[in-house]
């Protein structure tokens, strides 16, 4: 409450449950809040993401961005997408291959999705430059304006490469317990 009586209005969550127990009340209440969806967006719970979040950043296969098309054509709400991109190549992270993206982008254009960019979770490494701007890279080659990248131990780097969302919720709210 103290961040939005100073006038901050964008909030990000990982999980679609606690979004929704979280925010609905505080949506209605303050309707400048954008809410972002973070974390991995399970399939079964796109009804409800679309409905609460105004961005989900994590649009990485192609069953999912059939599944938000649906939605927000039943819902007429239309999320800001940003197609994650595993830029590491790391098994344990979602995202799509670097050489799917142009392919994919095309298919959620079809679909109608608004996506404005893209989104990365690099290696936790000190090579995080190399990652962002690849992002940076990929951006101009199709034009896409936006850029998820940056997080807490990260943030400064991904600004030099034109970071427009930047997730420093641990800066902010500390460590979750």
């Amino acid at each position: 409450m103290p961040l939005i009586d100073h006038g901050h209005f964008h909030y990000g969550e990982n999980k679609v449950q606690e979004a929704l127990e979280k925010w609905t009340e505080l949506k209605n209440k303050y309707k400048d809040i954008k809410l972002h969806m973070l974390g991995k967006l399970q399939t079964n719970k796109v009804k409800y993401a679309v409905k609460i979040f105004d961005f989900i950043h994590s649009v990485d296969n192609e069953k999912l961005a059939i599944k938000i098309s649906d939605e927000q054509k039943k819902n007429n709400v239309f999320p800001k997408i940003f197609i994650q991109i595993n830029l590491g190549n790391e098994t344990q992270k979602s995202g799509i291959k670097t050489s799917d993206l142009e392919e994919f982008y095309k298919l959620c254009n079809n679909l109608n999705l608004n996506v404005i960019g893209t989104m990365c979770l690099p290696p936790h490494d000190d090579n995080s430059s190399i990652y962002f701007k690849n992002i940076k890279d990929l951006n101009d080659k199709l034009n896409l304006k936006d850029a998820s990248m940056g997080m807490s131990h990260d943030y400064l780097k991904a600004l030099e490469y034109n970071s427009t969302y930047l997730r420093i919720g641990t800066r902010i709210f500390g460590k979750r317990t």
